[in-house]
């Protein structure tokens, strides 16, 4: 069976944009051949800076023939209705329907038209050039004769009546080779924005910039790669984490790795080349955070620290696309010119943060607002802070305010998290400070991170320097918690004032839109509550049954990834519960319980008297109030009525004491009652005080349990 390379050359196409495009090419056409009737047996994407390849192997020469049968009116419908079919069936005349008769419906045309099947080669030609222009790039730019002002265009519109091609850097040429592995291939030459495809690429574009005859994927590759491109992104990423590594080991030092810069690097260069820079010792006395990031942000390269110890060395890894015949030598100055450039402005940020703002006598009230000590320098940007009247969102007010909305919540979760409540007053008024430093201006990533380096210089309390930074988590279900008491409760503050605040305003997530971050609030909270076991009744705080339906949410997500079974999550979870941590707590009771002897007897003997129930009150049946001891006629009635009794005092004592296994096992003991009870009694009695009182004696059954669970939501 034939295959299909295609090759899109382009100028840059930028690095975060390459792994997604390729994606989508493969699934454009691979989609739009099978929705055109053809077959394959495997596709790959590939990319590289200036190119998205797709290798297509098996596909079938040739779409099937197609048999499709179109349903026309009836034998007796007015001749216009029939003419209209034969339009839409493209038939000449009735003559060429078949009738077809229904019992019911009577006789009616039916036209069966035949497709015949169409080459594989003129399919391709069909479909590429649409899919190439309405690529769904998130950035483009229009390139060619219709992008030029009016005046200089020689038509301005290309053979097919549209603009010029849309792409995200100009497209430069298009390969389209076809079939079989062995044989000769063909090239399918259609066109798109006066360029067409062809069985020419070009290589690297400064070692082998001259045009390379293909033939088909296996001499692509190999040709390419004596070309100085090389294909395959994640070898690129292989080549240059494994270079990086041995070229650091070399000089006695580790690699600080990081994935998503390797990531983007693959995505720069065609013929990856690994070198090593320096600069000072000097600016080693910046916090190592802010070295990575000016290096990482503005060069693309990676940083090393000293075998077996923590702190950088003044050593970096840059990645080039040239192999230089000086060894790299010049590359290396011109980057380390940069590097040390961009590490100065980074120390001046990091002294100044340190030092004293200009315009102190202007910060006065906001200082005695916060309990500030305007001697110290986050002190100081706080007041800034709130000075300038900041906004955290148009309908929330300032960060100043926000700042006051989480300092009063914290005092109400400190005790309740064990927290010192003065610990925790100075971390909230110092969390947000560092927004107003240079360093977190330059790189917002480093906000917390920056507030805790500062707090410490400046003398503050380790909790309260720990907590600066850690409000902000966990930021995702594989993120850190916060260290210490101090630091849970200001994060527990922080990220419930931002969900009441955005219910408040009714600023909700919708379907995978969450601008405001709040499933990863919640989940925090969550997080914070089952993972230190805090106990917190949430409607006290936030005051809203919706956004304690939207904590529901989350907290079935986390329990089921911990590996809670949804129904018993289900069966314990009402709309009311707002303690999460001892929804938790019954969850994993209930998950021991179920399964052994006691628990199938409770869940049977439930479900038993619960459906019953259910049947009869959908009916409109009458339930008394309650039980009454002079219409118990029978022995069963009255043996389960009393063994109703007891198991739901003892269950309610254990529920008091949290002890929910102990309460499921006293509510088993009514399995017996409640057999015996439908062997001997008739509920529809036909006396209607009767039944509405067995009625009863089985909604107090339902009433016990129910203290614990809805045994009606358990499967099985």
């Amino acid at each position: 069976m034939p295959d299909l390379l295609l090759e899109l050359r382009s100028e840059e196409i930028p690095a975060r944009m390459q792994r997604k495009a390729a994606g989508d090419l493969k699934k454009l056409v691979t989609d739009a051949l099978v929705e055109a009737g053809l077959t394959y047996e495997g596709a790959r994407e590939y990319w590289t800076p200036r190119r998205l390849t797709l290798d297509i192997r098996g596909l079938t020469a040739r779409s099937a023939d197609q048999r499709e049968e179109i349903k026309g009116p009836s034998t007796k419908a007015p001749e216009q209705a029939v003419q209209g079919f034969l339009r839409k069936a493209g038939l000449a005349a009735v003559s060429e329907a078949q009738v077809v008769s229904d019992p019911k419906k009577g006789d009616f045309y039916v036209a069966v038209v035949t497709k015949p099947g169409r080459p594989a080669e003129e399919i391709i030609g069909e479909v590429m050039p649409g899919i190439i222009r309405a690529f769904p790039w998130p950035k483009s730019m229009r390139s060619g004769a219709a992008s030029m002002p009016k005046g200089m265009r020689f038509g301005g519109i290309d053979g097919k009546g549209s603009e010029s091609l849309r792409w995200v850097r100009p497209l430069q040429s298009i390969v389209c080779l076809f079939g079989p592995e062995h044989d000769e291939t063909q090239v399918i030459p259609f066109e798109v924005d006066g360029i067409v495809a062809s069985n020419i690429t070009y290589g690297h574009r400064f070692h082998a910039p001259d045009a390379i005859t293909v033939r088909r994927f296996d001499d692509y590759v190999t040709s390419l790669e004596k070309a100085k491109v090389m294909l395959d992104a994640e070898r690129r990423k292989d080549v240059i984490l494994h270079d990086a590594r041995d070229l650091a080991f070399a000089s006695g030092l580790d690699l600080v790795e990081d994935e998503g810069l390797l990531e983007e690097v693959s995505g720069l260069v065609e013929w990856p080349h690994v070198l090593m820079g320096t600069f000072e010792e000097e600016y080693l006395a910046i916090p190592a955070e802010i070295i990575r990031l000016t290096i990482k942000t503005n060069q693309k390269c990676f940083v090393t620290r000293r075998q077996g110890g923590e702190g950088l060395s003044n050593r970096f890894i840059l990645i080039s696309n040239i192999e230089a015949k000086d060894g790299g030598q010049e590359i290396i100055h011109g980057n380390g010119k940069v590097v040390r450039a961009r590490l100065s402005d980074a120390k001046h940020f990091w002294t100044r943060d340190q030092g004293n703002l200009p315009d102190l006598d202007t910060l006065k009230a906001a200082a005695e607002k916060f309990g500030l000590d305007l001697k110290k320098p986050l002190d100081q940007r706080m007041a800034k802070l709130d000075a300038l009247n900041v906004t955290f969102h148009a309908k929330l007010g300032t960060q100043g305010q926000r700042v006051a909305r989480i300092r009063a919540l914290a005092a109400k979760l400190a005790p309740l998290v064990g927290a010192d409540p003065a610990l925790v007053d100075r971390a909230v008024v110092l969390a947000k400070a560092d927004l107003r430093t240079e360093a977190v201006g330059e790189f917002p990533e480093l906000q917390g991170l920056m507030g805790r380096k500062y707090a410490v210089l400046q003398g503050e309390p380790d909790e309260v320097a720990a907590a600066i930074e850690d409000h902000y988590k966990p930021q995702g279900p594989s993120d850190r918690l916060p260290e210490g008491k101090v630091g849970l409760t200001v994060a527990l503050a922080d990220k419930l004032d931002t969900l009441v605040g955005f219910w408040s305003i009714d600023e909700k997530p919708t379907g995978s839109k969450d601008p405001y971050a709040l499933r990863r609030a919640a989940l925090g909270v969550v997080r914070i509550l089952m993972e230190r076991k805090v106990r917190l009744r949430l409607l006290s705080i936030i005051g809203d049954a919706d956004l304690l339906s939207f904590f529901h949410d989350r907290l079935k997500v986390y329990l089921r990834d911990m590996g809670a079974r949804h129904d018993l999550i289900d069966a314990v979870l009402t709309p009311a519960a707002d303690d999460l941590l001892l929804v938790a707590r019954r969850v994993e009771a209930l998950t021991a319980f179920i399964t052994s002897e006691d628990g199938k007897n409770l869940l049977a003997g439930t479900k038993r008297a619960t459906q019953l129930l259910a049947a009869e009150e959908k009916k409109g049946a009458v339930v008394a109030d309650g039980v009454s001891d002079e219409l118990l006629m029978l022995e069963a009635e009255k043996a389960l009525y009393t063994a109703v009794r007891a198991a739901s005092a003892k269950a309610s004592d254990a529920i008091v004491q949290e002890d929910f296994r102990s309460a499921m096992e006293a509510l088993s003991t009514l399995r017996g009652p409640v057999d015996r009870f439908f062997e001997e009694v008739l509920v529809n009695d036909e006396n209607p005080a009767i039944r509405a009182n067995r009625l009863a004696l089985l909604y107090a059954v339902r009433e016990a349990t129910g203290t614990v669970a809805d045994f009606s939501k358990i499967a099985g």
